[in-house]
């Protein structure tokens, strides 16, 4: 059996912190295999950045799920698609930066 943990919506520096503090041994004790969380107001309430991106795939989240306010820091447009853990909606039209969904491989 797999363990997934979907995070909801992570707001502003003191949900990142939380996260990136307490996430890597939630996983571990918890036995966590999979990790989504939705960032899209992870930039003080209003977007996602790059740097914040990266911080969260390095403290253990797998995939980024993102919303509307995805878009709210100009930064985060080159590098949607950039990221393939880092998702738009699905429902976005052709064009849009990045992708909506992503396969990727547990160690399950």
């Amino acid at each position: 059996m797999i363990r997934i943990l979907f995070l909801g919506d992570i707001v502003g520096e003191p949900g990142r912190r939380t996260v990136i503090e307490r996430l890597p041994d939630l996983r571990r004790d918890r036995q966590i295999d999979f990790v989504i969380a939705n960032g899209e107001n992870s930039a003080g309430g209003r977007g996602i950045t790059p740097k914040i991106s990266i911080d969260l795939l390095r403290a253990g989240v797998a995939v980024i799920t993102t919303g509307d306010h995805a878009w709210d820091q100009g930064e985060i447009m080159s590098y949607m698609g950039t990221e393939p853990r880092l998702l738009r909606p699905l429902n976005y039209p052709d064009g849009t930066p990045g992708q909506g969904s992503v396969v990727l491989d547990t160690a399950k």
